[in-house]
């Protein structure tokens, strides 16, 4: 009974999948998902590593002023 109840539900499984290929909103979400882990991937640009380090020098000096 554990068998049948597996294969049924594999079925359901593949039905599910075989539709979602055809749903224009699926698709849309792994064109999304996929743009999204190859942008997650990318090295942050050395420019806006030194944009981030100024900010915190001047983060710094400001909390430094505020303190006297």
């Amino acid at each position: 009974m554990t068998t049948a109840k597996t294969e049924a539900s594999d079925e359901r499984q593949l039905e599910l999948r075989a539709s979602d290929l055809l749903d224009p909103n699926n698709q849309i979400g792994v064109r999304l998902r996929s743009l999204y882990a190859a942008v997650q991937e990318e090295a942050i640009p050395d420019r806006f590593l030194d944009l981030l380090e100024k900010l915190d020098q001047a983060e710094m000096m400001a909390s430094a002023k505020m303190a006297e």
